[in-house]
């Protein structure tokens, strides 16, 4: 019994270990499951998928990884039965609710990559996020790189994020 008590810690603790967040006056913002498919030759382009939860009504305004010339929040909707994908200003974060930004319609795309992606590396990104629609919390995480065939991340998110108020 002793055993299985030290296990349940141990997942426990591990399990923190594998979601990003931050706390602090804009409460809890967890960031869990980055992932990003590898990519082809001369491929510049690649999607990452993650989930966000926030204690407080948020809004993702901004995305930035030293991986590629830039990064911007996308929509993906079907248009005239043709999938159309949009650049946003920003996304919503519901109080209280997990947003996966692939289940609804969204995702950050990294264009100009600045090195082939390939599997099992990972790809840093600072996710800019008001809170209280005045303070920006910026929020650092990794995006796992999957294999090219990939169809949703099958693992989890293990660097820690930071919180750094502007």
């Amino acid at each position: 019994m002793r055993n299985l008590y030290r296990f349940v810690l141990l997942a426990a603790a591990l399990s923190v270990s594998f979601a990003s967040f931050a706390a602090g006056d804009a409460g809890v913002i967890k960031v869990s499951g980055a992932w990003v498919r590898a990519t082809a030759p001369g491929q510049n382009l690649a999607a990452v998928d993650l989930s966000i939860t926030s204690e407080q009504a948020a809004t993702l305004v901004g995305v930035s990884t030293p991986a590629a010339r830039s990064a911007e929040l996308h929509s993906m909707k079907s248009e005239g039965g043709m999938m159309a994908m949009r650049q946003v200003k920003s996304i919503e974060l519901p109080a209280g609710k997990t947003m996966n930004l692939g289940e609804n319609g969204y995702h950050l795309m990294l264009v100009g990559l600045k090195a082939p992606l390939k599997e099992g590396e990972r790809v840093p990104l600072t996710l800019s996020i008001k809170v209280n629609k005045h303070r920006l919390v910026k929020i650092k995480s990794m995006a796992e790189v999957m294999s090219l065939t990939a169809t949703r991340a099958t693992s989890h998110d293990g660097e820690q994020m930071k919180m750094k108020m502007d």
